[in-house]
């Protein structure tokens, strides 16, 4: 099974994905997508909360960048893979190509390396043994970003979310800490 959980910051769906994972009665590799930023206290934090609250015999990889590559390294049929967060890892996508740097000067947009992580990663997921949770913040709900990289990336974030919800089994939106099934 395929999983996307979405909701705003704080709204609980990583500690729901957290849940699902353990119920699945499957080994659990945690897919960090975040980067420690030594000069970050504050997401340091968040990462230390994370890892407290995971259990101990659950794996951890991180991968930044090239995540439906590690996907099709670690699934297996046995096996529970749970990726906290998208939204860090289209951020990371965003600056390490050239997108974020052309939003900024008002080019137009062209980032290969976006394309084509997101579109690998849509068309790997159903292929993929064993059960997929992915988590992703919903930014639409507000309003049009001021900044044009912010526009970007909630454009971005969008898009992805929409097409990883196509190829998925479930869906679920959390909003104050209670799941709204979308798609079952």
């Amino acid at each position: 099974m395929k999983q996307l959980i979405l909701g705003g910051v704080r709204s609980g769906k990583s500690r729901l994905a957290e849940q699902r994972a353990l119920a699945s009665e499957r080994r659990v590799i945690y897919l960090a997508t975040a980067q420690m930023d030594k000069g970050d206290d504050e997401m340091t934090r968040r990462i230390a909360h994370h890892r407290a609250r995971r259990p101990a015999a659950w794996g951890c990889v991180e991968e930044p960048l090239h995540l439906a590559a590690r996907l099709r390294q670690l699934a297996a049929a046995d096996t529970c893979l749970l990726v906290d967060c998208l939204t860090l890892w289209l951020t990371n996508l965003l600056y390490a190509g050239t997108a974020a740097a052309q939003a900024e000067s008002g080019e137009a947009i062209a980032c290969p390396l976006l394309a084509a992580e997101t579109a690998a990663l849509a068309e790997t997921l159903p292929q993929l043994p064993g059960q997929v949770i992915l988590v992703s913040n919903e930014v639409g709900s507000g309003i049009i970003p001021m900044h044009p990289v912010a526009r970007l990336f909630a454009d971005e974030q969008g898009r992805l979310n929409q097409r990883l919800a196509a190829v998925c089994d479930r869906v679920t939106l959390v909003a104050a800490g209670l799941p709204l099934e979308l798609k079952a």
